[in-house]
Formats: C-alpha cells, sequence, structure tokens
C-alpha cells in the first residue's frame, strides 16, 4: 500500500510541476504563451517516456544496469548526420530541409543504421548481446571521432547552429513532429505492453528465459527494435540526453522495489517526464535562459553516473 502510495504521489507531483510549467509567468495568456507551453508539454512528455522505456528495458535486455542505449551509437549517428548536413548545406540546411524534413530523415537514418548492425550481428543465428554491446560502443567512438573531424571544418556561426542540435531542447517540436512521435511511441508502447511477462522472465537471464520457454533470439531483436524506435523518435524530438536514462533507471529501480516491468516502466516515466519538467522550469525561472535543459541535465545526471561507478566498484 505504501508504494502504491509513493507512486501515486510522484504523479501528482509531475501533474503539479507540468500545471506550474504551463501557467507560471503565463499571465493566462491563451492566446500565444500557453499554446506555445502546451506543445513543449507535449514534447517533454514524449521525451521522458521514450527515455524511461528504452533505458529500463535496455539494462533488462543487457542484464547491467550501468548502460544505456547511447552506447549503441544512435545520438553518435545524429549528430553525425547534423554536422554532415551543416557541411553540405551551411547555414542554410535547416531552411532547405525544414524542421520536419530534418526530423524525419533523423529517425529514418536511426533505424537504418539500427536494422543493420542487428541484421549482421543476428543473422545466421547469432544473438551475443554483449558482442552486440560491444560493436555499438566501437561504432560510437568511430563516429564521434569523425564527426568532430567535421566539425573542425565548418564555420563558426555554423558550429553554433550544430550546437543547437547537439543539445537536449524543448523548443524546436513543430505540431507535425509531435503527432508523428506521439504515434509512433503508442505504437512502440501498445506492443512493448503486450510483451510485459516476457521481459520480466528475460530480467533473470538468457539461460533462465530459455528454460522457462522464452523465444529469447526473436524476443531480443523485438525489444531492440522497440528501443530504436524510442530513442530513435526521443533524439530527432528533442536532441541527446546522454547519461539521463541511467539516472531515471536507477531511480526508478529504487523507488520500485521490485523487477516487474508492469511496475518500473510506468514509475520511469514519471520521474523521466518530471525530471524534464524541473529542468525546464529551472531553466526559465531560476537561471533566466543562462543555460540550457541538456547542460543541467548532463550535470546532474552525469555526477550520478560517476557516483554510481564508485560506489558500485567500493562494494565489489
Amino acid at each position: 500500500m505504501t508504494r502504491m502510495l509513493k507512486r501515486q504521489a510522484l504523479w501528482l507531483a509531475v501533474a503539479v510541476l507540468a500545471l506550474a510549467f504551463l501557467f507560471l509567468g503565463a499571465n493566462l495568456d491563451f492566446a500565444y504563451i500557453i499554446p506555445k507551453r502546451l506543445a513543449r508539454l507535449a514534447a517533454i512528455a514524449i521525451g521522458g517516456v521514450c527515455v524511461a522505456v528504452s533505458s529500463i528495458v535496455f539494462q533488462t535486455i543487457a542484464g547491467n544496469r550501468i548502460l544505456t542505449p547511447a552506447v549503441m551509437g544512435y545520438e553518435a549517428v545524429y549528430v553525425l548526420l547534423q554536422s554532415l548536413l551543416v557541411l553540405a548545406m551551411g547555414m542554410h540546411s535547416v531552411l532547405l530541409l525544414g524542421q520536419d524534413g530534418n526530423f524525419m530523415l533523423s529517425i529514418a537514418l536511426m533505424l537504418a543504421y539500427s536494422w543493420a548492425i542487428h541484421y549482421w550481428l543476428f543473422r545466421d543465428g547469432k544473438n551475443n548481446v554483449y558482442f552486440l554491446l560491444l560493436l555499438g560502443f566501437v561504432l560510437t567512438m568511430v563516429l564521434g571521432t569523425f564527426t568532430q573531424f567535421i566539425q573542425l571544418r565548418i564555420s563558426p556561426g555554423e558550429f553554433a547552429i550544430l550546437q543547437g542540435f547537439s543539445q537536449a531542447s524543448f523548443n524546436r517540436a513543430q505540431p507535425g513532429q509531435l503527432l508523428a512521435s506521439a504515434l509512433l511511441v503508442g505504437a512502440a508502447c501498445l506492443v512493448a505492453f503486450r510483451t510485459l511477462p516476457a521481459l520480466d522472465v528475460l530480467a533473470l537471464g538468457r539461460e533462465q528465459a530459455i528454460s522457462l520457454g522464452v523465444d529469447y533470439r526473436r524476443m531480443v531483436r523485438l525489444q531492440l527494435a522497440l528501443i530504436a524506435v524510442f530513442v530513435a523518435v526521443s533524439t530527432s524530438l528533442l536532441g541527446p540526453t546522454a547519461f539521463m536514462g541511467i539516472f531515471v533507471a536507477n531511480t526508478t529501480y529504487a523507488l520500485a522495489r521490485t523487477a516487474r516491468h508492469r511496475v518500473t516502466l510506468p514509475l520511469g516515466c514519471a520521474i523521466a517526464i518530471a525530471i524534464f519538467l524541473l529542468a525546464q522550469l529551472l531553466v526559465e525561472h531560476v537561471f533566466n535562459y543562462r543555460t540550457t535543459v541538456g547542460i543541467l541535465i548532463n550535470l546532474v545526471c552525469g555526477a550520478y553516473f560517476l557516483a554510481l561507478m564508485v560506489r558500485t566498484r567500493g562494494t565489489a
């Protein structure tokens, strides 16, 4: 009962933060300010769901609580694409492609990247998740190095534009993008919801899952495909979120006190949305836009990741 009350209190806190975000300093301007904030609130909700579900499911598959889908190179592919667009089209890349064109191209490229590495790895009966993680880690470093090489060839003005795409932001989401994102995320969540019992079994480990009758190879491929959709949508809509998934997932485990995904996934979504809302409120009303949401999130979540690593090493 106490755990149920804690979860309800968390969702109540999310509702309070959402109302504060909508109406604080808006002067009840329903003609411009509040509609703009509603669009950003929708982006926050979609991004929070994507970050939480992808991180928790990825850690279930990997069997490791200090990993996130970022190690697979999805965000590196996104930043590389933006760098190539700026290099090829200059400062007019945003105007030439448009926000919607950039959004759809980013999602398509990240999904194609995911399909390519999964197809190559899982063909001929291969199903080594750890090799998949190693491959993703190496590709992340290679793509990051190539991105840095491109960034050295662009002008300072073009680099400033690129920095805007390299930081998490809720301001660039457009209504068409929000609708497409909501449809994709809703479909992926529906599929994930139908596989919750299998996910609980996967959390026990590969051998135990196979012995309990789960088609391990098929289920892992399905979950990785769903993770690719979540990460592609969140990165294309908001930008890279780096260490946030680690913070959200581990906070969820600490509060839920259970590994059942029926509990952890909704709780993780509430935590992620609350973090995004709190960061946006701090940026607007405390720092007066002198910093960004991405910087705050990376600072807090990166410090938590370092503390988690030190604590884990100390108890090993």
